[in-house]
């Protein structure tokens, strides 16, 4: 295994992010909106098994309705502002997601989710993903879920909406975004 150390002041193109992205598989790489690269260090276990069950029930309410496309944390987007970035969890509707050719969904597709879930991991600074989830909303996402075991907290983002923070609620709505999905969090609490 070798560590990774990105200097503050390396900065890379989108093309090279791509690059170096295909290259390196097994890291976790972002890239923000300046050009910095963003190491992501592994989640530990407790946290990709929350990670799973809410990937697992967008799937599973994607794969009833067909809706559109899901996508895990492995999947990344190159968003309007030039950043890319690799939600926990994301959805596109079909419309949009069939608008981009099949060379571009196979990379970082150009395209800023209607959907995102961050799950903050204890290595996770929460300022940090707060900034993360304001550029998705900036950048075209209509609904979007922190969700803080931490604290036990999740944060809705919308558009032209405060974040609404609720207290360790056992469910969140996917409203007019995803109709008729609701996020399960009991097992996310435990």
């Amino acid at each position: 295994m070798v560590n990774l150390t990105i200097p503050n002041a390396f900065k890379v193109t989108h093309e090279q992010f791509q690059q170096l992205a295909r290259v390196n598989r097994d890291w976790r790489l972002e890239r923000t909106a300046t050009g910095e690269l963003v190491s992501m260090p592994p989640t530990g276990s407790i946290t990709s098994n929350r990670n799973l069950d809410i990937e697992g029930q967008l799937w599973l309410w994607n794969r009833q309705t067909k809706l559109g496309q899901a996508f895990n944390s492995s999947g990344g987007f190159h968003l309007p502002n030039g950043s890319d970035r690799s939600p926990d969890a994301a959805w596109v509707t079909q419309e949009r997601w069939d608008s981009l050719t099949p060379e571009q969904q196979e990379g970082f597709a150009p395209i800023c989710p209607d959907f995102v879930v961050e799950l903050r991991s204890a290595s996770d600074n929460l300022k940090t993903l707060e900034e993360k989830m304001q550029e998705y909303i900036d950048n075209g996402t209509g609904l979007g879920f922190l969700i803080d075991r931490k604290n036990k907290q999740a944060k809705v983002y919308k558009p032209n909406t405060e974040v609404k923070v609720l207290q360790s609620p056992a469910s969140l709505s996917g409203e007019e975004i995803l109709p008729g999905f609701t996020l399960d969090l009991t097992e996310v609490w435990k």
